[in-house]
C-alpha cells in the first residue's frame, strides 16, 4: 500500500468510491485536460429484451457493482429527480436539451434497465463536462447497443444551451475475435465518441506509415491532372494522417499485458487517445478505471492522472500494476506523489465500509481486508452465496524442484462482527476441504480466549524450505491490519498472477 508520508501536493490521485460522488465533491471545475471512460453496459441479453425491459431474476441478480448492468430502482429515481429539478437547469448545471431528452426518453423507453443506464451516464457526463478545461477533450467508449442513445446525451450536454462544445469524431475500433453463429453480421467493433469542450481544443495529429503500395504510387506517380490543373503530390515524412477507423487487435489470451480482467483494453488504444489529446504534464481522468490501463499508459507517457473505481479489487489491481511496471526508486517516486482516497484509514472507516448498504453483494469489506493484508497478492473468491467460508486464497512458495515451484495454500475468512469459537472450527474445516496449509481469520473484533485456544490447538506448520514455523490458524484484527500487519509468508512475484477479473469465473486463472 502507498506510503503515509505524503507531500501536500499530489501528482496523481486514486479514488475508491462512487465516481459521481467523487466527481461532484473532490474534483474542481476546469482542472482536467482529457477524460476517457469505458463504462460497462449489459449487452448479454438481446436488443429486443433490453429495449422492451424484458429480463428475469437472473438478469436482475447481476445488478451488483459493475457486472455490466443497472436496474431501475431508488438510485435511478434519485438521478431522474436531479436531472428534472428546475433549480439545476436555472443554475446552468444542466442544459434545457438534456432535461428534455431524458424526459422524452422516459416516455419512449419506460423505467427499465436501459433508462437507468442512461440516467446513470447522464449525471456523470454532466460532471465530466464541468471538470474539463476549455481546451479539454472527452472520449466515451461504448458498444453499439447503447451508442446511439449516448450520442444524444453527449450532444445535449456538450452542445446544448449555447455551449461551445463540439462533436469531433465517432471512432470505430475494429478488432478480430472468434464469434458465435447468429443470423447477423459478426460484431467486431466498438464505438468511441470524441467531444471537445470548446473549439480551442488540444489536438496533436497522429500519423501512420504509408503502405508499401501507397508509398510506391507517390514516388512514381506523383502527379494527377484535373481539367487544366496539374496537382503534384508530396511525401510527408510523418506518413499519412490517422483516420477514424482504428485497426487495433484486442488482447489475446497470451498477451503480456493481459491481467485477466474481462473488459481490459490494449494499451496501444489508450496511447493513441492520450497522445492525440494531451501533452506531457497534462491531467487525465478515468472515472471507471477498472484494471487501470488508462492510469498505466498515462504514467508511462508522463501525464498526471486521476482514477476512480467503486470496487477495491480494481484499486488493488491498479496499485499492483503500477508497482510491477515501476520498480525500486521509480515506484517510490510514484508512491510519494500518489493520493489514495476512500480506503479505510481507521477502524471507524473500516466499520463504515463493512456496513455499506450494498456491501452484501459487493463484498467490498472482505476484498479490502484480504487484499490489504496480502499486499494485493491474493485472489478473491467471487462465488456469491456459495463461497464455502472462503473469502480469499493466496499461495506461497514451498520448494523448487527441477525448475518448478511447489506451492502451499492459504485460505482467508473475513468477519465484520460476530466471530466466535465456532468461527475457528469452521475455518479449520475449510482448511481441510481446501487442502490448505494455513488459515487466516481477519476480524473486526478482538478474538476471545476460546477462539485463541481453538486456534492454538490447530498446531504449527513448518516450512520445508525455510524451516520457519507458522501457526496453522492465525487471527488478525482490523486494528492490527490498519497498523501495518501483513502476511509473513514467501510470496515471490513469479508465483503470483495479477488479480482476477471481477465476477468472470471463466477469465479467472489459478495463481502460478
Amino acid at each position: 500500500m502507498a506510503s503515509k508520508n505524503k507531500p501536500a501536493q499530489f501528482d496523481n490521485r486514486l479514488y475508491y468510491g462512487d465516481n459521481l460522488d467523487v466527481l461532484r465533491n473532490k474534483i474542481h471545475d476546469e482542472t482536467v485536460d482529457l477524460c476517457y471512460i469505458d463504462p460497462p453496459f449489459n449487452s448479454k441479453r438481446n436488443y429486443f429484451q433490453i429495449y422492451n425491459n424484458i429480463g428475469g431474476e437472473a438478469d436482475r441478480a447481476q445488478a451488483q457493482a459493475f457486472m455490466d448492468t443497472w436496474e431501475w430502482g431508488d438510485e435511478a429515481e434519485e438521478g431522474l429527480r436531479y436531472i428534472t429539478n428546475i433549480a439545476n437547469l436555472n443554475n446552468d448545471k444542466l442544459t434545457p436539451q438534456t432535461v428534455a431528452l431524458i424526459q422524452g426518453l422516459i416516455n419512449v423507453l419506460g423505467k427499465g434497465d436501459l433508462m437507468a443506464y442512461l440516467v446513470h451516464m447522464t449525471q456523470r457526463i454532466v460532471e465530466i463536462h464541468r471538470v474539463l478545461k476549455p481546451t479539454g477533450s472527452f472520449y466515451l467508449h461504448c458498444d453499439p447497443t447503447a451508442s446511439h442513445y449516448l450520442k444524444l446525451v453527449l450532444d445535449s450536454v456538450f452542445c446544448g444551451g449555447g455551449r461551445n462544445g463540439d462533436f469531433r469524431n465517432e471512432i470505430i475500433w475494429h478488432y478480430r475475435r472468434w464469434t458465435g453463429k447468429a443470423k447477423k453480421f459478426q460484431e467486431l467493433h466498438d464505438v468511441i465518441f470524441f467531444y471537445s469542450k470548446t473549439n480551442d481544443v488540444t489536438f496533436n495529429a497522429l500519423y501512420t506509415e504509408y503502405t508499401e503500395k501507397s508509398l510506391h504510387r507517390k514516388q512514381h506517380h506523383h502527379t494527377r491532372i484535373k481539367g487544366a490543373d496539374v496537382y503534384v503530390t508530396t511525401i510527408d515524412e510523418r506518413g499519412v494522417r490517422e483516420n477514424d477507423v482504428w485497426q487495433i487487435p484486442g488482447l489475446n489470451s497470451q498477451a503480456k499485458e493481459r491481467l485477466g480482467y474481462p473488459t481490459q483494453k490494449p494499451e496501444i488504444l489508450l496511447e493513441r487517445i492520450i497522445k492525440a489529446s494531451s501533452n506531457e504534464g497534462d491531467v487525465l481522468l478515468d472515472a471507471y478505471c477498472g484494471c487501470g490501463t488508462t492510469v498505466a499508459v498515462a504514467q508511462k507517457l508522463n501525464r498526471r492522472w486521476i482514477g476512480i473505481d467503486i470496487t477495491y479489487q480494481s484499486i488493488s489491481l491498479i496499485l499492483k500494476r503500477l508497482k510491477d511496471a515501476n520498480r525500486g526508486e521509480q515506484w517510490t517516486a510514484i508512491d510519494q506523489s500518489l493520493l489514495i482516497d476512500g480506503v479505510p484509514k481507521d477502524k471507524d472507516s473500516a466499520i463504515a465500509l463493512a456496513n455499506r448498504r450494498d456491501d452484501r453483494t459487493r463484498k467490498e469489506f472482505e476484498k479490502w481486508a484480504v487484499l490489504t493484508y496480502t499486499d494485493d497478492q491474493a485472489r478473491i473468491n467471487e462465488k456469491k452465496g456459495a463461497d464455502g467460508g472462503v473469502d480469499g486464497i493466496s499461495y506461497f512458495m514451498l520448494d523448487k524442484v527441477q525448475e518448478e515451484f511447489k506451492h502451499g495454500k492459504v485460505v482467508y475468512q473475513v468477519k465484520s462482527g460476530g466471530a466466535q469459537r465456532g468461527t475457528i472450527d469452521n475455518l479449520r474445516g475449510v482448511m481441510e476441504s481446501q487442502s490448505a496449509e494455513i488459515g487466516i481469520l481477519l476480524t473486526m473484533d478482538a478474538p476471545t480466549k476460546p477462539m485463541l485456544e481453538t486456534a492454538r490447538q490447530a498446531g504449527k506448520f513448518k516450512h520445508p524450505l525455510l524451516g520457519t514455523e507458522y501457526d496453522r490458524i492465525q487471527i488478525v484484527t482490523v486494528e492490527e491490519l490498519l497498523n501495518g500487519a501483513r502476511i509473513a509468508l514467501p510470496h515471490p512475484a513469479e508465483m503470483v498472477k495479477a488479480a482476477e477479473a471481477i465476477g468472470n469465473n471463466s477469465a479467472q486463472q489459478l495463481l502460478i
